[in-house]
């Protein structure tokens, strides 16, 4: 099968589908951190090159609703919140028989439509939650395949938790840590390119 991992630098499914013997490349506007198929460039301008499925990961910068304070009273965010929606309407209606679009949680919910499921790390063996969705077309729910406990760090002024690595990578104004934190985890991609392909 030829599948296509969009906005993909670090090859983490890319490379899951590959070990499974399928022709998967992954791209996107940055180079690839892992040798491997890897188109950098836009992946709008590939679209239509024959792909059996896509599996993309549209940036969540201007989509998730963890970012919604920094909207009041900002048109400049507005408008890249927009060109982010356009962007992943385009993704969602690409010719691909099989698709997923994968995201935290955020307003593609409420801009087009609600995902088919929502899945946690801690299903596939990490323990981490960052609860993320999952919009479907032609491809089955993905079953979880490793369920543990996942680890809390409660936080002393508001006694609010959140997963270790999110609390080790906090990318407020820090774009590494931004990048370190959209990777996928392995256990996930790994039961994408087993139930999938």
């Amino acid at each position: 099968m030829k599948v296509l991992i969009a906005c993909e630098f670090s090859g983490i499914v890319r490379d899951a589908f590959t070990k499974r013997g399928h022709d998967a490349w992954s791209c996107d506007i940055l180079p690839t951190e892992s040798p491997g198929q890897h188109i950098q460039g836009d992946v709008l301008e590939i679209l239509n090159d024959g792909w059996d499925m896509m599996i993309a990961h549209p940036p969540c910068t201007y989509l998730t609703t963890t970012a919604n304070r920094a909207f009041l009273n900002n048109p400049g965010r507005w408008q890249k919140r927009l060109e982010a929606m356009i962007f992943v309407h385009a993704l969602m209606n690409a010719e691909i028989y099989k698709i997923c679009i994968e995201n935290p949680k955020g307003v593609i919910s409420s801009h087009i439509r609600k995902p088919d499921q929502y899945i946690q790390p801690y299903e596939y063996g990490h323990k981490d939650s960052k609860m993320t969705g999952l919009w479907l077309k032609n491809l089955p729910l993905i079953k979880p395949t490793n369920i543990v406990e996942p680890e809390w760090v409660i936080m002393k002024t508001s006694g609010k938790r959140m997963s270790r690595t999110h609390y080790n990578s906090s990318s407020t104004g820090r774009p590494d840590m931004a990048k370190l934190r959209s990777l996928t985890y392995q256990g996930i991609a790994d039961a994408m390119a087993e139930q999938w392909g």
